[in-house]
C-alpha cells in the first residue's frame, strides 16, 4: 500500500473510531438524562405530596389553636405552642407562651368569634407559615370587641411534630 494510501486509511480509521465514540458517548448522555430527569420527576412527586400533606396537617393544627383559643382551651393550646413561642402585635405587644396560657386560664376574654375566615398555608421544609384572616368577637374585662385582622404564623417541625413558634398580627382592620 501506498503511504498516502495508508495516511488516507487510517485517517478515516480514526475517523470512524471518533465517530463511533461520539455516538456511544451521547448515547449514553441521553440515557442518563433521561433517567435523571425521571429521578428528579419522581422525587418532586414525593416532595409534592409531602408538601400538600405537610399544608393540610400544619392548616388543620393552626385551626384547631385558633379553636382553643376561642374555648380557652390550655390543654390544647400547651400541646400546640413551643416553649420559646412568641407573639408580637399590630400595636407592638409582645406576649408568650405562658402569657397566652395565663389569659386563658383567667378567662377574661370570652369569645363568639375567634375564626379564621382566609387561610394560606406554605411550607418549606421544616418551617411552615399560615398567613389568616382572623374575625375576633366577644368580651374582655366587660368590653365588647369585635374586629378583624391579619395573622401570620410560623410553624417548626420538631421531634414532638409541628409547633407554632412565632405569631405577628396586623393591627385591627377598618370596618367596612
Amino acid at each position: 500500500m501506498k503511504p498516502k494510501a495508508k495516511i488516507i486509511l487510517a485517517s478515516l480509521m480514526i475517523f470512524w473510531l471518533f465517530s463511533f465514540a461520539s455516538s456511544v458517548r451521547a448515547e449514553s448522555n441521553a440515557k442518563s438524562r433521561k433517567e435523571t430527569k425521571t429521578a428528579i420527576r419522581t422525587k418532586s412527586s414525593r416532595s409534592l405530596v409531602s408538601v400538600d400533606k405537610d399544608k393540610k396537617a400544619v392548616a388543620e393544627l393552626d385551626t384547631q389553636y385558633q379553636r382553643a383559643v376561642k374555648m380557652n382551651d390550655t390543654v390544647t393550646m400547651e400541646r400546640i405552642l413551643a416553649d420559646d413561642f412568641v407573639l408580637v402585635t399590630g400595636k407592638g405587644k409582645i406576649y408568650t407562651k405562658n402569657d397566652l396560657l395565663k389569659d386563658a386560664r383567667e378567662g377574661k376574654t370570652i369569645y363568639e368569634q375567634q375564626d379564621e375566615i382566609e387561610q394560606t398555608v406554605r411550607v418549606w421544609g421544616d418551617t411552615a407559615v399560615v398567613t389568616a384572616l382572623l374575625w375576633l368577637k366577644g368580651t374582655s374585662d366587660g368590653k365588647q370587641f369585635e374586629y378583624k385582622l391579619w395573622f401570620s404564623d410560623t410553624y417548626v417541625r420538631t421531634t414532638k411534630g409541628w409547633q407554632y413558634v412565632f405569631g405577628q398580627s396586623s393591627i385591627p382592620l377598618p370596618q367596612n
